[in-house]
């Protein structure tokens, strides 16, 4: 990112990121990274996205992209991986709103962003960037980190199995 889209970005974001509840998303695991690393991509590539294709509302998509997944996993023990995916926009959209006035383009973003997981279709442009986004972004996270992980641990579970002999 140029100096001056870097200044920008920072502009839209910085209360967002100096606040403390937010902050606790770097605690919590998400595609083999923090949850705050990973809001922080898809808040990032959103707004360079809607840069390059000129869209009019780049600092509210923005902002929602960043609270998009804002909520704890304490938020929703007892719930399945499946049922996580469908309720955990509610609760971001939740917790977004103790902090911040949304408009319903950033309301819509949050709420929408796991379409078609949670079946609330988008209904902005804006929103379907953030979307598409996130699923890229997730994929990408999960190839390069959690897989790396998963085959880092499927690697010494063999090495144990075949208890190489000492020399």
């Amino acid at each position: 990112m140029t100096k001056k889209k870097t200044e920008e970005f920072n502009l839209y974001v910085q209360d967002i990121l100096d606040n403390k509840e937010f902050n606790k998303l770097n605690k919590e695991l998400h595609h083999g990274i923090t949850r705050y690393e990973h809001s922080l991509r898809v808040a990032k590539y959103s707004f360079l996205v809607g840069k390059l294709f000129r869209m009019k509302h780049t600092e509210e998509t923005t902002r929602a992209a960043l609270l998009h997944d804002f909520y704890l996993d304490k938020n929703l023990e007892g719930q399945s991986s499946a049922k996580r995916l469908q309720t955990h926009p509610e609760m971001a959209l939740e917790n977004s709103l103790k902090y911040y006035e949304l408009n319903e383009l950033q309301q819509d973003i949050i709420k929408s962003h796991m379409f078609p997981c949670n079946m609330i279709i988008p209904k902005h442009k804006e929103s379907w960037l953030v979307s598409t986004v996130d699923k890229v972004v997730g994929a990408y996270e999960m190839l390069r980190y959690k897989t790396a992980l998963y085959a880092g641990i499927y690697l010494i579970f063999i090495f144990q199995l075949i208890k190489l002999p000492n020399n």
